[in-house]
């Protein structure tokens, strides 16, 4: 997949293990200019190490909080004045106290529940707004990252589930919304990585190894298949696909019974 000439804006780029780093290798491999948007000057050294190590010397990085008022919009600002265009925009934010991933779904928190719709699902929206003022008339691509919690119960994952479900319906309206625009929106819903928010989840581990037991693949999904196909779905050869949910995780979504 040829992407010289193309322009992405990733956000949630964290460190290595994060989906967000992966994706942004797999567009520079296939010749995209990049813009990162990261949350915290804590991360900011992690990624510039990476982006040396990866041999990346020209991303802009952009700091972005994206519960406040004007970081998202900032962010295609100083993306297009840097790159002009805009063609592609991967949506990887995703946040819940650690309260809220405890104990019972009962017990969550008006605040807690808000806060999470908010970051994990509310976020797309402003994100697409503005990547609709700077992808023109040749249109773009879309994508956020989604999980199986969405459509059935996963211990432990609690509220997550329910901004994930909130995520996938977002995907579906901006999809209707935008495709006469030439705006593609899709979603990747990724087998369990050791990314550091899944740690977050408690007995992640106990359920990583469940995973890799029962899927058809009879494995877990690498970091690699799932930028692979995030960069599938930004790229031209998916051009006929919006508003889809792509399952990446070596089966795991077909089986009846877990």
């Amino acid at each position: 997949m040829d992407m010289e000439g193309k322009k992405a804006i990733v956000f949630g780029v964290a460190n290595k293990r994060s989906i967000a780093w992966g994706v942004t290798r797999a567009l520079h491999a296939r010749g995209a200019k990049l813009t990162l948007a990261y949350q915290g000057e804590r991360f900011l050294r992690a990624i510039e190490k990476l982006l040396e190590e990866e041999g990346i010397s020209d991303a802009l990085l952009v700091e972005c909080d994206v519960t406040e008022d004007g970081a998202i919009g900032r962010v295609f600002d100083q993306h297009q004045e840097r790159w002009g265009g805009l063609h592609q925009v991967v949506h990887s934010v995703a946040f819940a106290r650690r309260e809220e991933l405890e104990g019972d779904f009962t017990e969550t928190s008006a605040d807690g529940f808000k806060l999470a719709l908010e970051i994990s699902a509310y976020s797309l929206i402003p994100m697409a707004r503005a990547a609709k003022r700077l992808m023109g008339p040749e249109g773009g691509s879309i994508i956020a990252m989604t999980y199986l919690a969405s459509q059935r119960v996963v211990a432990n994952y609690n509220v997550m589930g329910s901004a994930k479900a909130a995520l996938e319906h977002v995907v579906r309206q901006l999809a209707f919304e935008l495709g006469p625009h030439g705006i593609r929106v899709n979603a990747v819903s990724a087998g369990p990585l050791q990314t550091v928010s899944a740690r977050g989840v408690a007995n992640f581990n106990d359920m990583y190894r469940s995973y890799a037991e029962k899927t058809p693949l009879r494995r877990n999904v690498t970091l690699e298949e799932v930028a692979n196909a995030s960069a599938f779905l930004l790229g031209d050869e998916s051009s006929g696909i919006t508003g889809q949910v792509l399952f990446v995780d070596t089966g795991f979504s077909i089986l009846a019974a877990t």
